[in-house]
This record gives structure tokens, sequence and C-alpha cells, in this order.
């Protein structure tokens, strides 16, 4: 009840807001996980911060149902006292469940599970025009299913998702395996997605060393280890040959530092570490940092000041893993962004067509995340070293996240994420153009 009343609300709200404004409509919230500058022009901010409650659980059917708006860290909190998680749980607490639907999410079950949008059973989306509509797989709203993830809040917004769940224990075990040659360390990654383990993912510190990290859910735990202060995750990589932590604690294992990328603010100094504090040794201080650090260019300056030219090359892309290779061995050659965390994701049933994302179905496909600054002596033009990556992507059969930066031409585009189906969701469900077009969003960065 209390979820169909914000909805009238919202309905209300839209009708007085939306009358004779010409601004396209844009989703007002407090903070993002998108990493891309912005040349903002005025819109109709649309709040939703209502709607971040978890419904129900229904643990014998396998699912929960959600609110847009509500954060992992939130919905994991309310799930792990019932014996279950979200089959997917991307790595940082503040991405929010709508917000992983529209866009691209993924963890280490998903080498069995696939991506979020892999695991929706079912999704409440508000259109430009304040209708609402139930999608389904199989009901007449099943194209906007299909259709939604990756779209980027350009067709709607996800008011309630209903996600499977899985079944989880008290702890998890981590075996950390070692490789020194990226052949056989693919090739073993695709032998580990083959087998039993619960989560299955891996970093790349270098040409030579490489590590695949399989972990399982298990009863008891001889030890536990804690990376949420003075303990760093991806260090124990290298350390420990196997490690046991909470499943709280595992699911939210790169959150603390933000992967690696806490180092970029010296919080992986023991010192500096102590003086943030645990309160803010998290994603969600690291980005209000970042944030005001892009708006204010104080690292750019400085490197200028030294004759430096920089480039943020923050990406997340999707490999076949037989090209898996050979992506590798160009990043370590032209990008040379280390580390990099290896994520194996299934394709899609073959019934399941996620149009605007398209992966090969029953495929294995290799995430590869880098995120850092690109540092030269050379100036080049602005996005070279994201083009080298899109153009590197595109020629390996791969796909690239729209969360950052990108610099596609108009057809490149249309070809990587099936513009022509995009275009006929835009004519069914924002014919009036209330809301941005998916190149100018991701693209333009309007």
């Amino acid at each position: 009840m209390a979820h169909a009343s914000r909805r009238a609300e919202l309905a209300a709200a839209m009708q007085s807001s939306g009358a004779g404004s010409a601004a396209p409509l844009g989703l007002g919230k407090r903070c993002s996980n998108l990493f891309r500058d912005r040349r903002e022009a005025p819109k109709r901010r649309l709040d939703l911060s209502s709607f971040c409650h978890v419904l129900d659980i229904d643990t014998s059917s396998g699912w929960v149902d959600v609110e847009g708006l509500t954060t992992y860290e939130e919905l994991v909190a309310h799930t792990l006292p019932h014996g279950v998680m979200p089959a997917v749980v991307p790595q940082l607490k503040t991405i929010t469940v709508g917000g992983a639907a529209a866009g691209v999410g993924i963890e280490a079950t998903s080498h069995r599970q696939g991506l979020v949008h892999d695991t929706l059973l079912a999704l409440d989306v508000l259109l430009p025009d304040g209708q609402v509509v139930h999608c389904t797989p199989d009901n007449e709203y099943r194209d906007l299913f299909f259709g939604f993830s990756n779209s980027y809040g350009t067709l709607g917004y996800a008011l309630r998702l209903r996600l499977r769940t899985l079944p989880v224990k008290p702890y998890v075990k981590v075996a950390h395996l070692p490789f020194d040659a990226p052949g056989a360390f693919f090739s073993a990654l695709a032998g580990q997605c083959q087998g039993d383990a619960d989560f299955v993912d891996g970093v790349v510190f270098g040409a030579q060393q490489q590590v695949i990290n399989r972990a399982c859910f298990v009863d008891a735990a001889p030890w536990l280890s804690d990376y949420s202060f003075e303990h760093i995750y991806y260090r124990s990589l290298l350390d420990r040959g196997v490690d046991y932590l909470t499943v709280q604690d595992y699911i939210w294992r790169w959150d603390t530092d933000w992967f690696w990328c806490s180092k970029n603010l010296h919080a992986q100094q023991p010192l500096v570490r102590r003086l943030l504090g645990r309160s803010r040794l998290n994603s969600r201080f690291y980005t209000r940092v970042m944030r005001w650090n892009a708006r204010w260019g104080v690292t750019r300056r400085l490197a200028r000041w030294r004759g430096h030219f920089t480039e943020s090359v923050i990406q997340d892309v999707d490999i076949p893993i037989a090209s898996a290779s050979d992506f590798l061995a160009f990043l370590l050659r032209e990008i040379g962004i280390l580390p990099v965390w290896i994520c194996p994701v299934r394709g899609p049933a073959p019934a399941a067509e996620f149009t605007l994302y398209p992966l090969t179905p029953d495929t294995l496909y290799v995430n590869f995340g880098f995120w850092d600054v690109v540092e030269t002596t050379q100036s080049y033009e602005p996005g070279h070293f994201n083009r080298l990556v899109e153009r590197e992507v595109m020629r390996l059969g791969g796909i690239k996240s729209l969360y950052s930066d990108s610099y596609f031409a108009p057809d490149e585009f249309a070809q990587a994420y099936g513009l022509a189906h995009y275009q006929a969701l835009k004519a069914r469900y924002d014919p009036a153009g209330r809301m941005l077009g998916l190149y100018e969003k991701c693209v333009l960065r309007a």
C-alpha cells in the first residue's frame, strides 16, 4: 500500500510539473555511479528518492521485490538475514538496483548468473509521459523488458523490480590461484567457470602475474579476515593462498578500497587510512572526492605543471574469452593501466535477447575493468586512449559499458548497441522525446 501511495503521489507531481516544460526529463539523484563528465543543459528533474524500499522477499520461490532507488547495500542488508542474496550484487554499495538494471551490473557470480538484467523476473517502468507499465519476459511489454538494460534512463525509470535470489551460507572460502602467463590464466579461468565454484573472478597484476579467485560458500571458517579498515583486500590475493570472510564482507570486499583506486587518495598509506577512519574508507567517499577533483581539475593542473598530459580511462568491457589474451596484450601495450579486474560473464540464454546490450547467447565473455589516469609527456586529441579501447573492443567482437566516457561515431554506436531496436522502443515509449536519446546522453554527454 505504501508503494502504491508513492506511485500515486509521483503521478500527480509529474502532471503538475510537466505541463508546458520543454526541458528533457532527468533523474534528480544525490549521488551517481556514472563516470563521465557531462555538459548538462537544464532538465526537468524528477525526484524518485522515496522509492528506496525492499518490498517483499520470497525465499522459497527465490525472488525479492525492491524499489528502483534502493542501493545494493540496503538490499543486501535486508536479504542476508533471510539466508539469501541477490543473484548478482555489483561491487559498490551505492549502486542502485534500478541503475544496475538500466546500465550493466556484474560480479563474481556472473560466470553462472550473467549480468544483473539476466536475473530480472519483472519490472515496473515509469515512462516519460507518467504512465507506469509492468514488464515481463512474456507480456505485451516484453520489448521494454528486454530493451531496458543499457538504456540509461532514456526510456523510463524502474520503480519496482523483481530479482532472482540465491541461497547463502554464513561464510565464503576464497582460494587464490596464481599464474604467470595470460594464456594459461584465461584457459584456467574458463575451466573454473565449468566447475562448482559459487564465485569466480581474477586480477591481472602484470604480464607475468595473474590471480584467479575461486570462492565457495561454507558453513564454518577456521579464521576470518577483515578488509573493512586496516587491511587491503587486493593485496591479500598475492599474500594468501586461502582466505575466509563472512558472506557480507565477501560481497563488499572491493568497496573499502574502491578495488585499488583508493591509492589515488593515498588512502592505502597506514597513517592516512587511520586519519580517514573506517567510515570514509568506501566508494561513497571516494566518489565525492573524485567529483570534486573533476570539477576543480586539481590533479590535471598538477600534471600540467610537471609538463604532463592526462586522460581518465575508466572502462569496463566484455570480450569473448577466445580473444581475451589478445585484448590483454593490447591493454598492456597501449594503455598500461594495472591492476585490471577480470570477471567472467555468461551470455544470456537463447530466448533472452537483451537488445541494447547484445551478447552472444551461452557464450563466455571476460569483463576487463580498468580505471585510472593515463599520464604522458605528449599531447593527444581528447579521448585518444579511450578511442583506442573502443576500436579494439569492436575489432575483437566485444562490447563496452556506457557508464563512462564514450567517443563512438554515430554509425559505430548504432552497430554496437542495436540502435535500430532502440529507435523502435523510443518511438513506442517516448514518442514525444521527453527524455534524451541514448547517443546524446552516453556519447555527447548531454
